[in-house]
């Protein structure tokens, strides 16, 4: 008997696939199209088994969507600029570009070698110039319609990687690529007017209907719309030079009970007050904001809540109190206004510092149902309730109040009814070498000149001391900063900040279409045909960087009428982590699985199994090394049962005669039609854990039948070729080499997914439980067409049944058919 030699095997048809194009698409061919597409990788380095597990996903998606009839288009590409390259060639010593290429090569043998198969015409590496060349155009328009600009700001700074950062590459103050401690830094930056979109971005996730809840979720809270009133607070002092402080509430129920005011450290008008204080406190003042004005601190961040009071004050406009004006830790200064009406009654925050610096507590919300006392309270009641001391409000609910306050502050000119985003505009300038360079132009005649769009790409030059200083490498540069101005011929410089490699991953799902267009980004006419992409896989750590970024750049697009759909993604799955010895794999810990010695050991389609089968694929799933060998032994028991039989239904038709099976083969006939409809159901919802599991199970009955005469061997034929095309999808080159086997020819992947019948996928039997008053007494078998007379009957000769009701008269039987007896007594 012919061993089962995986290694042979899976050459052979990943071999067989490239030359025969399997996964190659005809692009101009619309009428049933797919796109699949997984998240293309970061190529900083080999990768492991969590890697692994997307890629599977991606490719049991591609395979069952072609055998059921659809033309999919399967692209991958290389996310090739960025800080992880750029990070690794620096420690290996070696020019990024070549630790880059080198890398994809690995990337690529390893995707083979897991039989991955994608459409490789489209390849796209977005290092390259044929690449970047459209990133810089999309940054070109965007600038044109005053979406790109520059200005000097409080900016992320990673001491590490040295280099700024966006915003959402923040994580809980540090740097979510290296986990340093990141500062704020005062810099002229680019950014993008993702605020922009701001509201469309958030509207738009209703029409994400088969997107996750918790990226939708995700997406809500960062973009973070609060809806409220800007409240001007006149300012007591006119040395200051200001005439009133702006701040931004959503709950001007309470403005009665504000009491002090705080400003967050970078606040300008900190610096105005630091100017005119009296030394003693100049210097206190200057030390405070020195240590918090670096601090890296979101909206709703838990710290111990530290401030210094300024010894200015303002005036409540609403009341016309005097109160005093605070600076602290806990207030964000890019969100909202940089200030906030503190009132400690009904804020917990503003409760905490109030109890730490002993200022005063006033209560100005009560609760229906008691009444709160100043002195008592233990905590901030920040329910709803009934306005007190708040004037002519008093007695209003608080919800109510809102409006009304809301229109008399607009009414009498002191404050207006505004809505406010937590998203802050999208910064891109990256003091590093690896990134496409900015393409603008500085001249000391015309300012900022953006490069014609028929000079590009901006070449990033490769002979570059591409070490990080803090300052962009390509400073030292001289024939890439020196250029003459486009506009007036005058001697000029270029930009040296790199673009945030988010940049270029924002777009690169349009270039697949037509990878090699020479003379725009992508062709509408067939991008509006083939997206928004069908089904997005990839890691869920990308809900707010990738996606959200990719949704603003769909919607700018859009609007300059590249595009006619208002979102890139229509369906998306996020595949949980693949961990080890409790912890996501990485190199540092120690606890990388490579797939590499799995494969060689037990061939690509044990591991692809394993993989699919550890669990729900949305969830984090624990690594067994032990457990692998479990898939390894049902392919080879499916092997084995098919070398025992191949020669015996090679030749023969797959048509039988149901009537003349034995009671053994129609159960394997009700396991094949069982297994086709769950898997099918399986694969439709993503549970590719459950349905090797039908697999697994099916393979039980293959095992167990052996054919007694002719109809029979057709009966087995039959069911090797539906369990081998269920299996295809998952574990595709045995499924290929096995179909060969038993008489069809190549590929498995030309024939269509198989159908079940319905008569075939009915229980037989069923069990029916007997009660007694509602009590669970027995229970028999019964045909899933038993009529209530036959159920009845066979419940009340049960001898267990008899003896309980003895000479007990049934008053009453309630017969579910299918499912239970209740006897009355």
């Amino acid at each position: 008997m012919r061993k089962y030699t995986p290694h042979q095997i899976e050459s052979k048809w990943q071999k067989y696939w490239e030359e025969k194009k399997v996964f190659e698409v005809d692009i101009r061919d619309t009428q049933k199209k797919y796109y699949a597409l997984v998240m293309f990788p970061y190529p900083s380095g080999s990768l492991h088994v969590g890697h692994c597990r997307n890629y599977i996903i991606g490719d049991a998606v591609v395979r069952y969507k072609k055998m059921k009839g659809f033309n999919v288009l399967s692209p991958m590409g290389w996310d090739a600029f960025g800080l992880p390259a750029e990070n690794a060639a620096i420690k290996e010593n070696i020019h990024p570009l070549r630790w880059t290429l080198s890398n994809i090569q690995i990337l690529k043998k390893q995707l083979k070698m897991l039989g991955i198969g994608y459409d490789w015409s489209r390849e796209i590496t977005s290092c390259f110039p044929d690449y970047y060349k459209w990133t810089q155009w999309i940054f070109l328009k965007l600038f044109h319609k005053g979406l790109a600009y520059r200005k000097k700001a409080p900016v992320n700074w990673c001491p590490s990687c040295m280099t700024v950062l966006a915003n959402e590459q923040v994580i809980n103050g540090k740097c979510e690529r290296c986990g340093s401690e990141v500062k704020l830094k005062e810099m002229e930056q680019w950014f993008l007017k993702i605020t922009h979109y701001a509201e469309r971005l958030l509207k738009d996730l209703e029409l994400l209907k088969h997107w996750p809840e918790r990226v939708k979720i995700m997406q809500r809270n960062w973009i973070g719309k609060s809806e409220g009133v800007e409240i001007y607070f006149p300012l007591v002092n006119p040395s200051l030079n200001m005439e009133r402080l702006a701040v931004f509430t959503t709950r001007v129920d309470t403005i009665f009970g504000a009491t002090y005011l705080v400003i967050a450290p970078q606040h300008p008008l900190v610096e105005k007050i630091i100017q005119i204080a009296s030394p003693d406190r100049k210097k206190a003042l200057e030390n405070f904001t020195k240590r918090w004005s670096s601090q890296v601190i979101r909206p709703g961040e838990e710290l111990e809540k530290e401030g210094i009071f300024t010894g200015e004050f303002a005036i409540n406009p609403a009341n016309e109190e005097k109160i005093p004006i605070w600076i602290a830790n806990y207030v964000v200064y890019h969100y909202g206004t940089g200030a906030i009406m503190a009132v400690p009654a009904h804020d917990q925050r503003d409760f905490e510092f109030a109890k730490k610096y002993g200022l005063p507590i006033r209560i100005v919300i009560q609760p229906p149902d008691f009444s709160l006392r100043e002195e008592s309270l233990k905590e901030a009641y920040e329910e709803k309730g009934i306005l007190v001391n708040s004037s002519s409000f008093n007695g209003l609910d608080s919800e109510e109040a809102k409006k009304k306050i809301g229109k008399w502050m607009e009414e009498k000119g002191i404050g207006k009814c505004t809505v406010n985003y937590s998203l802050r505009d999208w910064l891109v300038s990256r003091q590093r070498y690896w990134g496409a360079p900015i393409p603008i132009i500085y001249c000391p005649k015309c300012g900022i000149v953006p490069v014609p769009e028929e000079n590009l790409p901006v070449l990033l030059p490769e002979n570059v001391e591409f070490k990080p200083t803090g300052e962009s490498p390509l400073l030292n540069c001289k024939e890439f900063v020196e250029t003459p101005c486009p506009r007036c011929g005058t001697p000029a410089r270029r930009e040296t900040d790199t673009l945030d490699t988010f940049v270029d991953s924002s777009w690169y799902y349009l270039r697949y279409i037509t990878p090699n267009l020479k003379d725009k980004p992508f062709d509408p006419s067939l991008v509006n045909k083939w997206l928004p992409v069908d089904q997005y896989i990839g890691g869920v750590e990308h809900a707010i960087l990738h996606l959200l970024y990719s949704r603003f750049i769909i919607k700018f697009l859009r609007d300059e009428g590249w595009v006619n759909f208002p979102e890139p993604f229509q369906n998306l799955f996020t595949q949980g982590m693949v961990i080890k010895d409790g912890a996501k794999m990485s190199k540092s810990k120690g606890n990388i699985v490579s797939p590499d010695e799995l494969v060689k050991k037990y061939g690509a389609d044990t591991l692809r199994t394993y993989i699919l089968f550890m669990g729900p694929p949305e969830k984090d799933v624990e690594w067994d090394d032990r457990a692998v060998e479990g898939a390894y032994r049902f392919l080879t028991r499916l092997w084995n049962k098919v070398q025992e039989e191949k020669e015996k239904i090679k030749g023969i038709e797959e048509r039988f005669s149901e009537e003349e099976l034995s009671p053994e083969g129609k159960k394997l006939l009700r396991a094949i039609h069982k297994a086709i409809k769950e898997v099918t159901e399986d694969m439709e919802n993503f549970k590719f854990n459950t349905a090797i599991a039908r697999l697994m199970e099916t393979l039980n009955y293959l095992q167990k039948f052996s054919p007694s005469k002719d109809e029979e061997l057709k009966l087995l034929k039959f069911a090797f070729k539906n369990f081998l095309l269920l299996l295809s999808p998952l574990a595709p080159h045995i499924s290929e080499e096995l179909w060969e086997e038993i008489g069809y020819s190549p590929s498995i992947l030309q024939y269509p997914w198989p159908k079940y019948e319905k008569k075939w996928v009915k229980e037989e039997e069923v069990t029916i439980v007997v009660q007694i008053n509602g009590k669970v007494r027995a229970r028999f078998p019964a045909p899933l067409e038993a009529d209530e007379e036959w159920l009845k009957e066979k419940a009340l000769s049960l001898p267990k049944i008899q003896n309980l009701l003895r000479k007990r008269e049934v008053k009453r039987t309630v017969v579910v058919r299918g499912k239970l007896i209740n006897l009355v007594v």
